[in-house]
């Protein structure tokens, strides 16, 4: 069957790996349409249920009351005065770090409480979440930003509404020097977010949606003066939609999803792996004379060598982790387990 494991298959082990059918023009070249839908299914699995779509609505609300509660920090409400003061950082700063942090508590048991396109395509890249399932997530995200920048807008008089907290580039700045900004402070967020949310770790004390949202108020206390810091696509989106103000956004989109997924790979695949997964290497790949690696089958306990040792490709052997991840209660479970608690 296309897509799916083998039901002659046992479950893995180093010496008889899972055996994945996947339907490609070489291998399959007359496959059925059925064939194609049952892969188009499988992608979606688990999409109608109570529980995803409680997700996505909890990720709607959290981003909706984040977005209106953190912009509305930056109105400065003396700006009709002859010498209005300037915008204070550290109370923008505060608001949007705090933010986060409650919002954590409230709906990160629901949801995860991503409230960030950036965190949700790392999730993506780490196997805790399915693209389909993402792309609703990312979809409740942006109209949770909209509703909130829409509000806002409509509470706040026209005299003091100013930019509405719209993210952008300082005119010393070049685009690019804004792009690095963006990337450095979304891959200290998201960095954060993978090493408090950690199951395998036992030295955590306090609480992980503090310290995430440390993590943003640090971001912004650094990055407002040059890109605003957004740190978060749907942030800086709910307000450009609503103002139109649309210069210079892709930096926002671009520069968080690239650190984001940076920060995520680097956590995940090089200075955590799973201890797991390094058994699974040490089985799965041996050092030939010419000090190159290379797959093997053979029964545990056959290679000698250290875990530490191999070189880590993950494209290499996701596709096999993922299935033996699925057979386990584990924190990195799709909703209402699978989501990381995270922003």
């Amino acid at each position: 069957m296309c897509g799916t494991r083998s039901s002659s298959s046992a479950p893995w082990a180093p010496s008889s790996p899972p055996l994945l059918h996947r339907c490609t023009p070489e291998s399959c070249p007359g496959c059925p349409p059925s064939c194609k839908l049952e892969r188009v299914m499988a992608a979606f699995k688990g999409i109608w249920t109570k529980g995803f779509w409680r997700a996505v609505s909890a990720e709607f609300l959290a981003t909706l009351i984040f977005v209106l509660l953190s912009l509305g920090s930056t109105i400065n409400w003396a700006a009709k005065q002859e010498n209005p003061p300037p915008a204070d950082l550290v109370l923008i700063s505060l608001c949007f770090g705090l933010s986060i942090a409650t919002m954590v508590q409230c709906f990160g048991h629901i949801s995860g409480c991503h409230i960030n396109p950036a965190v949700t395509a790392a999730m993506v890249v780490t196997r805790k979440l399915s693209l389909a399932k993402a792309l609703f997530y990312v979809v409740a995200q942006c109209l949770g930003a909209i509703a909130g920048a829409g509000i806002l807008y409509m509470v706040t008089p026209s005299t003091v509404r100013g930019g509405l907290g719209v993210t952008a580039v300082n005119s010393n700045l070049s685009v690019g020097h804004a792009l690095v900004v963006e990337l450095f402070i979304t891959f200290e967020l998201v960095f954060t977010v993978f090493a408090t949310c950690d199951p395998k770790r036992n030295d955590l004390k306090g609480s992980a949606g503090l310290a995430i949202g440390f993590a943003v108020c640090i971001g912004h206390l650094f990055a407002i003066p040059y890109t605003g810091a957004s740190m978060n696509p749907a942030r800086s989106f709910g307000p450009v939609v609503v103002t139109g103000n649309w210069e210079n956004h892709w930096v926002y989109w671009v520069g968080p999803i690239l650190g984001g997924i940076l920060a995520a790979a680097l956590y995940e695949y090089l200075f955590c792996p799973e201890t797991a997964l390094k058994k699974r290497l040490s089985d799965m790949f041996i050092k030939d004379p010419s000090g190159k690696y290379k797959e093997v089958e053979c029964p545990r306990g056959q290679y000698n060598g250290e875990p530490d040792d191999l070189v880590i490709k993950p494209s290499s052997f996701l596709t096999t982790v993922d299935l033996d991840k699925r057979e386990k209660q584990e924190t990195f479970r799709e909703p209402p387990g699978e989501v990381l608690s995270s922003v």
